[in-house]
C-alpha cells in the first residue's frame, strides 16, 4: 500500500473523523454564539437569522459541492499514490472555485430581492435579510477556496489541519460578532448587519490560516503548485462532471430546507424562531454524523483506487454503526435536558416550551439520519454522483410534499412541520441501501 492509502479500520475511521468532528464543532460553538446574541436583539432577529443562516447554507453548500467533487478525484489520486496529479487537483481546483464563486455572488445579489420579495409576507424580515446577505455573500470565494484546502488536507489524510482553520475562523467570528453586533470597545453598532461583517471577517481569516499550514508544512515540495499554474479545461469539465450532480444535490437539499423556512414563516414569529433554535440544535446533534460522513466519502473512494472494491460495502456499514451509536448517546442526554439547551438560547419560558416537543420530534430523526447520512456518502465516495442527484431530488421532491400540506394545507403544529426529517432520511436510506448492494457503482472510473 501507497503511503496516501488508508486502511478499513475502526482506528483509521477514528483517526480521520476525530479532527473533521472537531472542526465541525468548532464553528457550531460561533452559530450558538451568534444565536445567542442576536437572541437578545429580539425575536424578529432571532427569526430572520435562520432564513438568512439556511440561504447562506445554501451558497455554501453549493460551493462545497464543488469541493466535494474534486475531493473525490483527490482521494482516487492519493489511493493510487500519485502525488503530481494530486497537486494538479489542488491547483486547478483553486481556480475553478474562484470563478465558481464570483459567478455565484452576482447571481445572489441579482436573485436575493425577487426569492425574498416573493417568499416572505412581512416587510421588515424582507428588508433585514436581503441588508444581510448583500454584506454575507461577500465572504463566498475565501470560504470556496477554505472548503477546497480542507478536501486536500482530508485527501491526504491531515484532516487534524482543518482544526486550526475552523479554530481561528471561529474565534475571529465570535469576538467580531460582540463587537459588531452591540457596538463594544469602541466599534459602530451595526445589530444584524454586524454578525454578517463578523462572518465575511471570520472567512478571510480561515482562509490565511490554512494558506499559512500549506506553506508552514512545506506540502509544496511534495504537492507542488508552480507546474500547474494554467487553467486545464479537460481537468476542470471532468471535475465539473463529478461536482455537478453533488452541486445540485446539496442545492436540492438544502434549497427545501429553505423552502421549510419560507413555510414556516407564515405561522408567525414564534414558529421561526422557535425553529432557528432547533436548527442550531440540529447542527450541534450532528456534528459527529457528518464528520464521520465525510470520512466515509473519502475512505470510500481512497480503498477503491486501490482496487480493493471488495471492502466498500463492509466499510460503509462499520462507519455506520460507529455513526449510530455516537448520535444515540447524544440524543438521549437531548431528550434529558431539552429544557435546559433551549434555555441557553433564550430566556423565553413561552418561547421554550413551544419549541420542546419539536426537538423530541428531532432527536429521533436524527437517529435515521446519523446512519442514512453515512450510507449516502459511501454512495458518493463511489463516484457515480448522477445517482446521487437522482435520489437527493426523489428525496426533497416528497419531503416538499409533505411540508406543502402539513404545513402551508393543513396549519399543523410545529413538532408535526418538523416531522418532515422522518421522511427525507427514511428516504435516503433505503434508496443508498438499495443503490449499494446493487453493486452497479463498481468500476466507475473518475
Amino acid at each position: 500500500m501507497n503511503n496516501l492509502g488508508v486502511k478499513a479500520t475502526s482506528k483509521q475511521i477514528l483517526r480521520l473523523a476525530a479532527p473533521i468532528s472537531l472542526s465541525l464543532l468548532i464553528p457550531q460553538v460561533s452559530f450558538f454564539t451568534n444565536t445567542v446574541f442576536l437572541g437578545r436583539l429580539g425575536e424578529r432577529e432571532l427569526g430572520v437569522n435562520g432564513i438568512t443562516g439556511v440561504f447562506f447554507l445554501i451558497l455554501s453548500m453549493i460551493s462545497y459541492g464543488l469541493s466535494s467533487g474534486i475531493q473525490i478525484q483527490m482521494a482516487r489520486r492519493a489511493g493510487e499514490g500519485d502525488e503530481k496529479k494530486l497537486a494538479h487537483l489542488l491547483t486547478n481546483g483553486a481556480m475553478l472555485s474562484i470563478m465558481f464563486s464570483l459567478g455565484l455572488m452576482l447571481l445572489t445579489l441579482w436573485m436575493v430581492p425577487v426569492l425574498f420579495g416573493f417568499s416572505l409576507s412581512d416587510g421588515l424580515n424582507f428588508e433585514l435579510s436581503v441588508n444581510f446577505i448583500y454584506i454575507r455573500v461577500w465572504g463566498l470565494p475565501f470560504l470556496a477556496l477554505t472548503q477546497l484546502l480542507y478536501s486536500f488536507f482530508i485527501s491526504i489524510s491531515k484532516s487534524r489541519m482543518l482544526i486550526y482553520g475552523s479554530l481561528a475562523a471561529t474565534i475571529t467570528n465570535i469576538l467580531l460578532d460582540y463587537l459588531l453586533i452591540f457596538g463594544k470597545w469602541g466599534f459602530p453598532e451595526m445589530g444584524f448587519s454586524g454578525a454578517a461583517v463578523a462572518s465575511v471577517i471570520s472567512e478571510i481569516v480561515g482562509l490565511l490560516t490554512m494558506a499559512g499550514i500549506y506553506i508552514g508544512q512545506r506540502l509544496y515540495i511534495d504537492y507542488p503548485l508552480s507546474g500547474f499554474l494554467h487553467f486545464d479545461i479537460d481537468l476542470s469539465k471532468r471535475s465539473l462532471r463529478v461536482a455537478a450532480p453533488l452541486i445540485v444535490q446539496f442545492l436540492f437539499s438544502i434549497g427545501g430546507w429553505l423552502v421549510f423556512f419560507f413555510f414556516i414563516e407564515h405561522l408567525g414569529g414564534q414558529a421561526l424562531a422557535a425553529s432557528q433554535l432547533l436548527r442550531n440544535i440540529f447542527g450541534i446533534v450532528s456534528v459527529g454524523t457528518w464528520a464521520l460522513a465525510t470520512t466515509c466519502n473519502t475512505m470510500v473512494s481512497n480503498i477503491i483506487g486501490q482496487g480493493r472494491q471488495h471492502e466498500v460495502v463492509q466499510l460503509v456499514w462499520k462507519i455506520a454503526k460507529l455513526s449510530f451509536v455516537y448520535a444515540l448517546i447524544l440524543c438521549g442526554i437531548l431528550l434529558v435536558g431539552a429544557h435546559g439547551f433551549l434555555s441557553v438560547y433564550t430566556g423565553d419560558e413561552g418561547l421554550i416550551q413551544y419549541a420542546i416537543p419539536s426537538l423530541r420530534v428531532i432527536v429521533v430523526a436524527t437517529l435515521i439520519m446519523s446512519v442514512s447520512t453515512v450510507v449516502f456518502n459511501g454512495v458518493v465516495g463511489t463516484g457515480n454522483t448522477i445517482v446521487n442527484l437522482t435520489m437527493e431530488m426523489t428525496c426533497v421532491g416528497t419531503y416538499l410534499v409533505y411540508c406543502y400540506f402539513i404545513i402551508r394545507v393543513m396549519q399543523s403544529p410545529l413538532y408535526l412541520c418538523w416531522g418532515a426529517e422522518f421522511v427525507y432520511w427514511t428516504a435516503l436510506l433505503l434508496g443508498s441501501v438499495f443503490y449499494l448492494y446493487s453493486g452497479r457503482w463498481k468500476n466507475k472510473e473518475i
